[in-house]
């Protein structure tokens, strides 16, 4: 969900040909499966383009090629840090909720167990504008 909400914020911000996302999971539990269904019905609910997504597991090509790496919750994190090749930083790896102000405790919960899918979609339209404008200015990005 995050993945498709923040392709449509940078869409719409101008910042698609500058700002790449791409969503990638910290196991291969579900590689190879599309978007839950409840994802896709929340995000068509809110006008979100979600087309394809195939679940795949990150590389160690993604940890070298990406900026932010950007984990959901605690077990995301600490998963991420130890998939990280050691020639990578680990402050590329952070929790998503870090930019929520006095709120770096906070988790978004996964809807694949919750199965509060309008819930997760609350969550990150709160957060992802926050991650937005923290890209933006760390990578001086002008439009």
């Amino acid at each position: 969900m995050a993945e498709k909400m923040f392709q449509q914020m940078l869409q719409q911000a101008h910042l698609a040909d500058v700002i790449q996302v791409d969503s990638v999971a910290t196991s291969n539990f579900e590689a190879g499966n599309t978007m839950h269904l409840g994802a896709v019905k929340e995000l068509k609910a809110h006008n979100v383009p979600c087309k394809t997504h195939i679940s795949r597991k990150i590389k160690a090509a993604d940890f070298k090629a990406a900026d932010y790496i950007i984990g959901m919750d605690f077990q995301n994190i600490s998963t991420l840090e130890r998939l990280a090749p050691d020639d990578v930083t680990k402050r590329k790896i952070h929790l998503a909720a870090e930019v929520l102000p006095d709120n770096r405790t906070f988790e978004i919960a996964d809807p694949w167990y919750t199965n509060d899918f309008k819930r997760t979609y609350q969550e990150l339209a709160d957060i992802l504008p926050k991650w937005l404008a923290r890209i933006r200015e760390d990578l001086t990005v002008e439009v």
